[in-house]
């Protein structure tokens, strides 16, 4: 305590000043952020000068970028010299907000925490046994899906729903899940409303849930659809990438196919492939 009287004395009488959070070398701010989540490197350069120019080296936000990154730009973007004109933090900014690519058909998003790789694909990239027949399937809108439309299958015998995407992920486990409800979603008097006249038949035989990919793993398991009324990221697989440098095919399909009974009244949103430690969220 009596050196800090002293301090404060010697302060008032212009003697030596201590030192500030704004007398710290630039670099040193620039290396102590780096150890730092994205949300966090941007409250630290909330406090002063120095902090917020230390925010922008692209050292730190290269960092934070995955590995594939250049992919990923020259995929989605029409534009393939952002690598060059942007700055690494702008690139990690654009890539946090979904980008829509294939026609609108798939969109790609990093997670603003870990900066990990989401990708979504709409029911409408799918290969489903039986869509262009109107007696079966139907595409309707639905404004809190990701695509903004859903396949609904009023009926059938034979459920048969299948997928697949080729790309360079980062090293690391992922997860695929497909978004399901049973029963028709709408709006009534502004409300949510789920009309569950066509949902039978999931209950009698499990769902086969099947992945592949490029590189010789396999994942398969089976579950019955439950749950009316309520949309469920139903767990489709899971794979592992090694090598982030490599292009991998992910394949993966949706079945059931026992003709001893009819089935319906279910709707299908989208794929989603997300890092599995992130799987729990998803689910």
């Amino acid at each position: 305590m009596g050196a800090n009287v002293s301090a404060s004395i010697a302060d008032e009488e212009g003697g030596p000043q201590r030192p500030r959070l704004g007398d710290i070398p630039e670099n040193c701010v620039a290396l102590m952020l780096m150890s730092l989540d994205p949300p966090d490197v941007c409250r630290f350069a909330q406090l002063n000068r120095a902090f917020r120019a230390a925010s922008s080296a692209d050292f730190i936000w290269e960092s934070k970028l995955p590995s594939n990154y250049g992919f990923i730009i020259g995929r989605v973007f029409e534009d393939k010299t952002l690598v060059e004109k942007l700055g690494k933090r702008e690139i990690y900014a654009r890539l946090c907000r979904p980008i829509s690519f294939d026609a609108g058909s798939k969109e790609i998003w990093l997670d603003n925490s870990t900066g990990g790789v989401f990708l979504s694909i709409s029911s409408k990239a799918l290969r489903i046994t039986g869509i262009d027949d109107r007696r079966y399937w139907n595409f309707i809108s639905f404004k809190e899906s990701r695509f903004e439309t859903v396949a609904y299958l009023q009926q059938t015998w034979w459920l048969e729903v299948e997928g697949e995407i080729e790309f360079q992920f980062p090293a690391g486990h992922y997860s695929i899940f497909i978004r399901l409800q049973l029963g028709r979603p709408y709006k009534r008097l502004g409300r949510r409303v789920c009309n569950l006249e066509h949902a039978h038949g999931w209950d009698i035989k499990p769902v086969k849930f099947q992945l592949t990919s490029s590189d010789g793993q396999r994942d398969v398991s089976q579950c019955c659809l439950d749950n009316p009324g309520t949309w469920v990221n139903y767990h489709v697989g899971s794979f592992f990438v090694e090598d982030p440098d490599t292009l991998m095919k992910i394949k993966f399909s949706v079945t059931q196919i026992d003709c001893t009974h009819t089935k319906g009244g279910v709707c299908v949103d989208s794929v989603l492939i997300c890092p599995g430690s992130l799987g729990k969220e998803a689910s």
